[in-house]
Formats: structure tokens, sequence, C-alpha cells
């Protein structure tokens, strides 16, 4: 996978579990210590341990309902159906505050309040509430009725009845009820109905209390379901994990005090890593929810003047497997508080959940003030960009073809400019693919002398001409100056403020030729200042660059090319023949149901607890690949444990609902994905465990992967070849084909279609390819990721032209696109989709994960955290959509009936005048170019 960083996180779980395992007694017995002082600097006075059990008292009698004697208006109340007024205190009568609830036409019209985030299910419920009526229109008595409405994803909403009470004018009663849910609905809602249409419902006041002993039912006013959050209970609730904690009102000689409040909490004497400050959450943590945290933290003591501070989930299934969920990384000082900030969602219904803070080295202190854990707040939708005018073609670069010598551009630093000819005189390749004909360049070009760093070298500000959310294509021609030694990199950048964006890249070996730079960038937040440089070589080494373009990029002219291409490449004359010369004139109808093209995506194995998700998948995917679970770090973090426990699971569920799965990975030869004790074998015992990998792995799994990515990311990493020789990778390809010949083996890496690493260009994964194929490696697929940003059709395209010549198929493995805005992400998953489809080498589309807070990169995904299809969701459904062939029309008099469509499952609907018939059939791949014939028996 193209982006590590989740990865080496994961990784560093993985090991990290097993010293936990081996601690957890240490930690069960540990005494957490309330000193008096610390350094011989502090002091603390803890409140009496009759104070700390009447605020525990008060906290377990907390009501959930919010604004529960209408102080606060009817803020957090809704009306439903009808209206809602505040009848405020008088000095007659201070204490006369109600709701009224008047022009009802029903009788289930009333009060209520959403109170999902605060029930938990197998706990009991008091319910106590201060009611009346009143109205021209009420006759005596009426009944007010206290009542659930539990609202599901995938089933009919259903009413729980709680308490019903008879109320008469002009008097208050009271309404008691309890409940209990044996389950947890997606929404519950509290209400309060029953009275005739027209007469008013009158409420003083609501209490829904928890009768839970434990702490389950402790929530803050603000939602936070951490207890004790600011130590106003001295250390009550927390603990130390595998380490001692301590309170403080100041430290360092009064130089650190807490950010708010009066206390602030420590995580000392730290001998590992993962030594921290810990709080039990069990219970009060819900499945399917999304919850939000936030802190602020420091670090204290050892000298270490910053470290990075991670909040992390410690998860316990019923079935005793440990989960670690990283919430959130934040770079902390020991100069000031930091806030920590990031959100988690569990899917399953864990038996114990812990949530703790680690990461700096052992001595160094974490410093707590402050922990909120709550329900995440919903985000409105993303609204569409509005973009007006965006001059698609038009260069925004100044006196690009320099026919008025270097005005518009100015030297970065201290170099030096001047224009020069003898530079191409067409558009780099990449341009002339997007722009289609143009006019010749100019044959002028800038150089650049003088250089003494490496980002010195010709700008020009743009930050006037820069439009948000546009996609811009960058293009130039680049070359070396006299005497250069390759191989150098030159890179288009741009300053945004203070932020660094790469706009495109290449790598040139030799000073003599001109070399095409492409690449592309978009901005989303308004820049105060946006300069476009070009930069790279090493200090003192002069270039030269001609025809630099930066244009904005029309997709949907290049959309409506690619569905010209697709009907061309993927759909096929299709022929039904019917058997009975009597359906001759009859009406057929064709519907296609299912697009046999392979789409598939990454799961997790805690993504199957969630029904909603896996949901989603199967309805949505024909294939699968595991993120994590084949991986060798997985599945032997240490030496001889096996662990295929995860992967079978996943595998099952493929099973059970007709998906195929891709294996990844076997190898990983990036350095810092590879296990500690595979770094520490020597030679032999590495050749021995390389080899019992494959054995073990292959023959457990044969022929249930249809794949296997052998080696993961080998122009970017080679931890194997050099430790046991270059015809290593080839070897393992040999040996895999011969465990498991049923499965294609494929290479996979990223940035292959971007231009954005020249570690990873077409071009030297055509030479990798070629090399490894001369060793005898039996290659049967090429995979490109595909973790791309802002992408540029022709760009992608050019790629997968360069690599089509070898013959081999193509599957982008691991695809995922990046936006905060849901329709700009919409736009991109459509550029790579299209390109792919549209593409007659590519075989395949795998992407790197659909639901929030489970995807590799933020703002990627296409189901929120809680089940809601956003509109990059959308508009992947209606790609699938768009391609699923319909047909329908007369069978003619040869009795056939012809239309064209893409491969995959059908449905044949014929009707006659004694009934209706519906077949299925199916249309394979094959040769594009001969009709597709099949036999019709009626």
């Amino acid at each position: 996978m193209g982006n590590l960083s989740a990865f080496f996180f994961t990784i560093f779980k993985h090991h990290k579990k097993l010293n936990t395992l081996q601690r957890s007694k240490e930690t069960a017995s540990m005494e957490i210590p309330i000193p008096s002082t610390i350094n011989g600097n502090d002091s603390f006075h803890p409140q009496t341990s009759n104070e700390l059990s009447s605020a525990t008292s008060k906290s377990l009698n907390y009501n959930i309902i919010h604004n529960h004697n209408f102080f606060n208006g009817l803020h957090s109340w809704y009306a439903n159906g009808c209206d809602a007024f505040l009848v405020s205190p008088s000095p007659e009568e201070p204490c006369n505050r109600h709701a009224v609830v008047t022009n009802r036409n029903e009788h289930w019209q009333g009060l209520e309040q959403d109170i999902t985030t605060k029930i938990l299910s197998g706990s009991r419920y008091t319910v106590s509430a201060r009611v009346g009526v009143s109205g021209e229109r009420l006759q005596g008595e009426a009944d007010v009725i206290a009542t659930l409405k539990l609202e599901y994803q995938h089933s009919e909403t259903k009413f729980l009845f709680i308490a019903k009470t008879t109320v008469s004018s002009e008097k208050w009663e009271n309404l008691d009820g309890t409940f209990t849910l044996s389950d947890k609905p997606e929404r519950v809602v509290f209400y309060l109905e029953g009275p005739a249409p027209g007469v008013n419902l009158l409420v003083e006041s609501v209490l829904v209390l928890c009768d839970d002993t434990t702490s389950r039912c402790i929530f803050s006013e603000d939602g936070n379901i951490i207890l004790n959050p600011e130590f106003e209970d001295g250390v009550n609730n927390w603990s130390g994990r595998g380490c001692k904690i301590a309170l403080h009102s100041s430290m360092g000689d009064g130089k650190i005090l807490p950010k708010s409040g009066k206390f602030f909490a420590s995580a000392t004497e730290r001998t590992q890593n993962w030594n921290g400050i810990q709080q039990d959450i069990s219970g009060r943590v819900q499945r399917k929810l999304a919850y939000e945290v936030s802190a602020f933290v420091r670090i204290f003591g050892n000298n270490v003047t910053s470290s990075s501070i991670r909040a992390t989930l410690w998860v316990q299934t019923p079935d005793s497997r440990e989960q670690y969920i990283g919430i959130a990384n934040s770079q902390a000082t020991d100069s000031d508080w930091v806030q920590l900030q990031g959100k988690f969602l569990l899917n399953g219904s864990p038996s114990k959940v812990v949530i703790y803070l680690e990461g700096p080295p052992s001595g160094t202190d974490i410093l707590l003030d402050g922990l909120m854990v709550k329900h995440a707040a919903k985000i409105p939708p993303s609204p569409p960009p509005v973009v007006e005018n965006p001059d698609y073609g038009v260069n925004i670069i100044a006196n690009s073809n320099l026919s008025d010598g270097t005005n518009g551009w100015f030297p970065l630093g201290s170099c030096v400019l001047s224009v020069m000819t003898g530079s191409p005189h067409i558009l780099p390749p990449a341009a002339r693919d997007t722009l289609g004909p143009h006019e010749p360049l100019s044959g002028r070009c800038i150089q650049t002398a003088n250089r003494t760093q490496t980002w010195m070298g010709p700008a020009q500000m743009i930050t006037d001409k820069v439009k948000l959310y546009v996609t811009y294509q960058v293009s130039a021609w680049v070359r070396l100056g006299p005497g250069a030694t390759g191989p150098q990199n030159v890179n288009v950048a741009l300053g945004v403020d203070s932020q660094w964006v790469n706009g495109g890249q290449v790598e040139i070996n030799d000073a003599y030729q001109w070399h095409e730079i492409c690449g592309s960038f978009r901005i989303e937040k308004q820049a105060a200042k946006v300069m476009v440089y070009i930069q790279g070589p090493a200090a003192g080494i002069s270039f030269m660059v001609a025809g630099l373009q930066i244009f904005a990029v029309d997709r949907h002219a290049r959309f409506r090319h690619l569905k010209r291409q697709t009907d061309k490449i993927r759909k096929r004359d299709v022929t039904l023949k019917f058997d009975s010369s009597s359906l001759h004139g009859t009406m057929v109808a064709v519907k296609q149901t299912q697009n046999s093209f392979p789409i598939g995506s990454c799961i997790g194995r805690t993504n199957i607890d969630n029904e909603d998700f896996v949901l989603f998948f199967v309805k949505n995917f024909n294939w699968a690949v595991f993120g994590n679970e084949l991986k060798w770090y997985w599945t032997e973090s240490q030496r001889g444990n096996l662990n295929y426990k995860d992967a079978d699971e996943l595998l099952k569920l493929c099973d059970d609902n007709n998906i195929s799965a891709r294996g990844h990975c076997i190898f990983w030869d990036v350095d810092n994905t590879v296990q500690d004790w595979i770094k520490n074998l020597d030679k032999t015992d590495l050749t021995t465990a390389v080899k019992n990998r494959l054995t073990g792995l292959l023959n457990r799994y044969k022929g249930r992967f249809k794949h296997y990515d052998v080696n993961n990311e080998m122009l970017h990493g080679s931890f194997y070849p050099d430790r046991l020789g270059q015809d290593t990778r080839a070897n393992m390809f040999k040996t895999a084909n011969q465990l498991d010949p049923s499965a294609i083996l494929f290479v996979n890496d990223y940035h292959i279609e971007d231009g954005c690493d020249t570690r990873s260009t077409p071009e030297k994964y055509v030479t990798q390819i070629l090399g490894l194929e001369q060793q005898g490696a039996p290659i049967g697929g090429i995979g490109i990721q595909g973790h791309i940003d802002s992408p540029v059709g022709p760009v992608v395209c050019s790629a997968l032209d360069k690599l089509g010549v070898l013959g081999l198929p193509i599957w982008f493995t691991e695809l995922d696109v990046s936006s905060i805005n849901e329709h700009i992400r919409a736009d991109d998953l459509e550029v790579m989709f299209r390109e792919a489809f549209a593409h007659p080498a590519v075989e395949g589309i795998m992407i790197w994960g659909f639901w929030e807070l489970f995807m590799s990169r933020e703002n990627s995904h296409l189901v929120n955290a809680e089940g809601e299809i956003n509109e990059a969701g959308n508009r992947f459904l209606e790609l699938k959509k768009e391609w699923l062939s319909h047909a329908h029309g007369h069978v003619d008099d040869q009795c056939e009936f012809k239309f064209r469509g893409f491969p995959g499952t059908y449905e044949i609907v014929v009707v006659t005048d004694s009934k209706k018939t519906v077949k299925q059939f199916f249309v394979e791949n094959g040769d594009l170019d001969l009709p597709f014939v099949v036999p019709v028996h009626f």
C-alpha cells in the first residue's frame, strides 16, 4: 500500500500486544499514588472520601434528558407535527415554567427528544415526568403517555410503551414508569403523547434516570463518557497502564499550570513507550456510533523537548480477542499544551474497552489536562463547489513562451535567470493528450544558473489565477545544463502559504535531452499566496525549462470521450436465439443484474462485525482484498506464533457470498514493514523463514485466492534482495507458482500513474517487470495501487498505455482519492473509474476501503461512519448502474433478438398472450468482434 503511516502504527500495535499481555497482572495490581509533591515542588490536597462518594453518587443519578425543566427554553426538544411554546415564570408564580404543546391534530403528536447516544442496551431506566392538559376541547380528563420510538436501519420502526397517567384540567400529575432495551436501535426517541386532538399537552419536567449501580450509565451534561475528566475528584476512575499516575496543580517550579480547571494528571515512571494514563470506558461506548476525542497534552522530563503522544483504544471482544485502535496522534512539547483530536467507531460489541495515552520514550512523563469522548456531531454534507468561468485549457503562467524575456518570472534565491533558444516546439505528450491540437511552442527556454541550493529556480506568483476546487494539470519540458551528471530530480513545486505541494517531477540521467515533466494539483482552502517554482537538481547544477503550462482540466469533456471508448471495448454484440418460431414478433425485455467486471474493496476483520458494512460490501462488490490480515507481520508477529484466524473468517465471508479474493501480500519489501524478529535473522535462517512463509501460506489457501501480490512495493524497498541476493524476488514468484499454479501472481506498487514519484515511473516499472521475467518469474499481472490526488485522465491513461505494451492484465489494486468536499471526491473517483474501465489493459478495480474511520487516508470514504452514503458513494453507485445494459424490442423473423451489452448476468422477460416468462442468461467475456449467441429455450 502506498500510504505507509497507517501501517507503521498497525505494526507497532501488533508487536506491542504481547508486551501488554505479559504485564496485564502487574498493571492490574499496581497501586496508584496521589503524592503530595512531585520533584519537591508541587502540592495537592485531595478531597475526602465522603466528598468523592458524594460526587460519584450525584453522577450515578444523572438525568439523560437535556434541558429537562425547560430552563433553556425548548432547546433539545422537538414538537412532532404540532406547535410548542414556553410559559415563563412570573413574579406571582416563580416556579411555574413549563412547555405547552398545542395545535395537536392526532393523538400521537407531542413533545420529543432524541436520546440515542445516552441509552445503553441492557440497562434499566426510570421515567418520572410532571404533566398536565388544557384547552377548550378538553372534556374532563385525558391520558398522557410516555413512549419510545425505536428506529432500525433495515427493519420497521417499533414503539415501546413506558407509562400512562390520567390528568384532569388545571392539575399536575406524575407520569412514572420504567423501560429496558434488549438491543440498541439506530435511533431512540423519547416522547410524550396521548391527549385527544385539540387538547393541549403541558410538560413541567422530565427525568429519565439509569438504575444501573455500576458506572455504565454515567454521562456528563455535555455528553462526555469519560468519568472525572478534569480530575476534580483526584485520580478517581483513572489508572496507570504499566506505570504510575499522579495529580498536580502545577509542576516544574510552577511553570506548568493547568490548561483549564484546577488540576492535571501525569503518567510517570514510564519504562515503555506504551505506558500511559488510562480509563476503562466499558459499557459507556456503544457500537456503530462515531465518537470524537479531544484532550490537552504535553510532556515533561528526561530532557525530551518534543515527542508524539497517541490516544489508543484497547478492545477485548467476547471471544477474548484483543484489538488496538489508533484514535489520534499529536506532536507534544515540554513548553506548552497541545490539543490531541481524533475519532473512532467500534464495529462489534466489546466486552471491555480502555482508552489510554502512550507514545513518548521511557522516562518521559505524559501530562493530561482534560479528556473528552463523546458522540461525534454530524457533519453536514459538503455543498457542491461553485466555480465561475474555470477557463479550461488556458495557461495561467504569464509569459510562458518568453517572448518578453524573463518578465513575469523571478529567481527564487540567489540564482540567475536568462533566456535561451533551442527547446522543443511541441507540447509534451501528456499536455497534448489533454489539450489536443495546439499552437507550437516558441523554442525559447529559461536557464537557471548559479544555484547554491536545491530549491533555487525560476518562479512566478499565481495567487490570483488559481481557483479553488479546480484540478490543474502541470506540463513542461526540462533539461539539465552542460556538464551535469545524473541522476537528478527536477520538480515543479507550489508554495501554498506555508505548505509545499508537488506539481510533478522527473528524474534525468543526462545533460543532452529534453524530458517531459507532468503532474497535477488542486487547492481547496483559500490561500494568501500561491507561488509556482521549478527546483530539484543538486546545488551548482544549472537547468532549463521550456513551455511551462498550468491549466484547468475539463473533466466532463474527457468523460464523453471515455463513454464512447467504454462502449467500444467493454460491450459486445449479443444475439438471443429462440427455439420457437411462434415467438416471432413477441415483446422481449432484457435487464442486466450484474456486470462481471471485477470491482472490489479492501475489508478488515473488525469491519465484518458491523452488519451495515457487510450489507453494503456484499451488495456492491464482487472482489475483496484484506487490508492487513494476510500480511506476514499479522499472521506471524512473533516467530512460530501463527495467526490465520482473522484471514479465515474474512475468506469465509467472501466464499459465502460468491466474492473472489486477492491475496495481499506474501512479502513486503519495504524495510519499515518487516517484523523485528525477521530483521534479526541471519541469512540462513531468513532463507528458511521465507521458504516457510511461502509453504505455509500457499498450501493453506491453495486455490482459494485468485491473485497474490508476491512482494509488495519492490520499487520502494529492497529488504529481501539486500539480504538474500538479487535472485530472491524471482525465486519468490517461482516458488509461489509451484505451490499454487491456479493463482495469478502480481507485482504491486504505488505512484505509478500520477507523475509525482521518480522512484516509480511507468518506465521503471516496465524495466523491473522485464528484469524479473528474464529471471524466470511467472508474473501474471501488474498492480497499480492508485493512492492518488487530483487525478488527470490523460496522465493516468498515458501510464496505462506504457504498461499495456507488456501484454499483462493491469489492475488498480488499492484505489482511493481524497478531498474534504464530497463532490470533488466524487469527481476524482469518477475520473479513476472511467479511465480504468475505458482502458483495454485494465481487468479489475479494487478500492482501498469505503467506510469512514476505516480508511488509510482521511476524507476518502464513500460511506460515513454511521452508515450514510455520501456524494462520493452515490457517484460510485451511479457508475455501477450506468455499467448495466438494458434493452427491449421484438423477436425478429429469424427468431432472434439482438442487443449490445456488457458481459455479466442478465434476466430476459418474454411476454406472450398466455404468460410472462423470466429466464436468466450469462454473457461471457471474449472476442468483442464476434457476437455472443445465447440459445433461449421456451
